[in-house]
């Protein structure tokens, strides 16, 4: 396979080099700051997923084929434009996808309750989900993923780095950044999967209140000591990079008998079941709507 690969092909937004035989970098590119829409996910992401892992895999069987002890090896690196040293992502592009009258409905998963709380029936439509099966197929990657937090990292983009298994983050010494969730400070609700990995890789409840209810814009410095990232980097993105190619080189040995997407399955299966069964977001209109009905 030649690298660099490039997705979409004709007009990349997402580009995957192969610096070392065991090394995978995924560098998100759509626009400077690489905000998050369905073509991006699922043209460009997605697609790069699907390419490293069929590389991998092909490299895992050789070595399992040939009893190769030490074939089989590798890491994934997720880092955002490299040609800049602001962004990691900004998230969801969400003035550009809330213009679609169906975003509720076709970005994130839906699902419908009918009946009444002792008669209940489901029903869930897959066809336009985008972001749930992109966080299941981050969460559940085969081999360790490492999110190279060059910048700033909000909303779904803070979702995407808590769903890799480790965080590198630059320590804001060249330039200003922090990590958030900052819904609440535009008034729009969380999707029930994002509430779900946040509860899972976040497990204090102090750090899940002062992420979700306060909107808190963690220092790099904070965010570390709070857990939410496991290295600090001084330096530009490419210093960056280099750490988390550390911290994905020292973990890929884990990959050589090839359940390191298997345990991961089971140790978040409960998550990847609440992020199947999404429900329709609740914004605070339709929550004012309810409340006035009631009272």
């Amino acid at each position: 396979m030649a690298y660099p690969l490039g997705f979409p092909s004709d007009k990349p937004l997402a580009t995957v080099t192969h610096p070392t035989p065991i090394i995978w970098v995924l560098e998100m590119h759509n626009g400077e700051d690489s905000r998050l829409d369905e073509h991006f996910v699922s043209k460009a992401l997605m697609p790069a997923l699907d390419a490293i892992e069929r590389h991998w895999r092909e490299g895992w069987r050789t070595a399992q084929a040939q009893n190769d002890k030490e074939g089989g090896r590798g890491a994934l690196i997720l880092v955002g434009n490299r040609g800049q040293n602001k962004f990691f992502s900004n998230g969801l592009d969400y003035d550009n996808v809330i213009r679609d009258p169906n975003f509720q409905f076709n970005f994130f998963s839906r699902t419908y309750t009918v009946g009444s709380a002792t008669d209940t029936l489901v029903l869930r439509d897959t066809a336009t989900d985008v972001m749930n099966p992109f966080y299941r197929r981050v969460l559940t990657f085969p081999i360790p993923t490492v999110a190279a937090i060059n910048g700033y990292c909000y909303a779904a983009a803070m979702t995407l780095s808590l769903c890799c298994d480790y965080r590198v983050m630059t320590d804001g010494s060249n330039r200003r950044t922090c990590i958030c969730m900052n819904e609440i400070h535009f008034g729009a609700g969380w999707p029930y999967s994002i509430a779900a990995i946040t509860r899972t890789k976040v497990p204090d409840a102090r750090v899940q209140r002062k992420i979700a209810l306060e909107g808190h814009r963690f220092t790099p410095q904070e965010a570390l000591d709070a857990g939410i990232v496991d290295f600090l980097v001084p330096g530009d993105t490419e210093a960056v990079i280099t750490k988390a190619q550390q911290v994905g080189e020292s973990m890929s040995n884990m990959t050589k008998a090839g359940a390191w997407g298997v345990i991961k399955r089971d140790l978040y299966r409960d998550l990847l079941e609440e992020t199947a069964r999404d429900v329709i977001t609740t914004t605070p209109k339709a929550e004012d709507a309810l409340a006035k009905a009631r009272l």
